[in-house]
């Protein structure tokens, strides 16, 4: 099972997904990492705003940050190698990291259906 980091900016929170105003894609990477994390996969994510201590410890990110600047994060390691940078994954490439169905990583709706006489 591959291991998957994801190094967010400073975020206001650890999900990002808060405020007057919500990135949508902030919300599509918090429910797909909680989705993830739920059925057992080896994901993390780490703020640079809480955690930056991780942002140091980690030689890769940490010598990338200083090449690039904070304008490269969110920064995506698969098994310690850097795959992506300046975005997040798509649902279909974490599906595809993790040999699971796109749709898996979607939150279900709840529907109630009233029967009407």
């Amino acid at each position: 099972m591959p291991k998957v980091e994801v190094f967010d900016p400073a975020l206001c929170c650890p999900t990002g997904v808060c405020g007057p105003s919500v990135d949508p894609e902030l919300t599509r990477m918090a429910t797909a990492v909680f989705l993830l994390e739920k059925k057992g996969y080896d994901i993390k994510r780490y703020n640079l705003a809480s955690e930056p201590a991780k942002f140091v410890e980690n030689e890769k990110v940490n010598k990338f940050l200083h090449e690039k600047g904070p304008e490269c994060l969110p920064v995506i390691l698969v098994d310690g190698e850097i795959v992506k940078s300046e975005g997040y994954p798509s649902n279909e490439l974490l599906a595809e990291w993790f040999g699971i169905e796109v749709g898996e990583l979607e939150k279900k709706k709840l529907v109630n259906k009233i029967d009407l006489i």
